[in-house]
């Protein structure tokens, strides 16, 4: 019987030797939130430069933009990178969340993108353009659509823009607003779609080659894709290496190469 005993005490002692031997120090762990494209792809070209610091970084995909913001204010994860900061700024007032952005990554110009119609002149009475129906998105759509002089908005509503403010349309369509991550698979049934960059990419889709109207390009220091923690992390150990990861030269170098015109580097 002891000798049964020692050979069991044995067994137990090499198995949790072997899995010790597996184990990852939590604390060299960075667990970020991210859109499939580009911003997962984009962080997961700078995993092996920072796993020779000693750092292994985890990304998890999200196809929303909410639970990526949810998940860092409840400790989930320690960032997220998928938003600009008037997004986020909305979120956090709307939410009550605690969220701050701690470095601009990359721009991703809006576009007017092609439906059943491929020229703004075709567009008749009775045509639909597509929107995000998110608050910050909804109003840079409509600023985009302004800009392509299809609709004015009243003067000075600014980021504060919706569809009620639309005080002249030069051609009587209808604006319909969805889930921004729907708004490429619409494209069939609707004259355009304005898509945010993320999802424009997702589905293929190149402002500087597909976007029949592109966003002004000035617009990149209020609408860059920002690195987001939770308030009181801003200057952790983990959030320093996301920052010198994310503005290095490996990704500015992927980002021109892979994404030109489309995914802008803002370091």
């Amino acid at each position: 019987m002891k000798k049964v005993i020692a050979l069991v005490l044995s067994l137990v002692l090499c198995l949790s030797l072997f899995a010790g031997c597996g184990k990852v120090d939590d604390a060299k762990v960075i667990k970020v939130a991210a859109s499939p494209t580009p911003h997962a792809l984009i962080l997961k070209t700078v995993a092996d430069v920072m796993a020779e610091d000693g750092w292994t970084l985890e990304v998890i995909e999200y196809s929303d933009y909410v639970i990526p913001n949810n998940v860092v204010e409840d400790g989930e994860v320690d960032a997220n990178y998928f938003q600009h900061v008037p997004y986020l700024d909305t979120f956090n007032a709307e939410n009550g969340t605690h969220l701050v952005s701690v470095a601009a990554i990359h721009y991703e110009p809006f576009a007017i993108y092609p439906g059943t119609k491929v020229h703004l002149e075709d567009l008749v009475a009775g045509d639909k353009i597509a929107i995000p129906n998110d608050g910050s998105n909804r109003a840079r759509a409509l600023m985009l659509l302004e800009d392509a002089g299809l609709i004015k908005l009243a003067e000075g509503v600014g980021m504060q823009a919706t569809v009620l403010d639309i005080t002249e349309y030069s051609v009587d369509v209808k604006i319909i607003e969805m889930e921004a991550a729907q708004l490429a698979n619409i494209r069939d049934d609707v004259a355009f779609a304005v898509i945010n960059g993320n999802y424009a990419l997702h589905a293929g889709l190149f402002a500087g080659n597909d976007g029949i109207w592109v966003e002004d390009p000035e617009n990149a220091n209020v609408y860059a894709n920002v690195l987001v923690v939770k308030e009181g992390n801003e200057n952790s150990e983990k959030t320093k290496a996301l920052i010198a990861a994310l503005q290095s030269e490996t990704v500015q170098k992927y980002l021109e190469t892979v994404y030109p015109g489309s995914v802008v580097p803002c370091f």
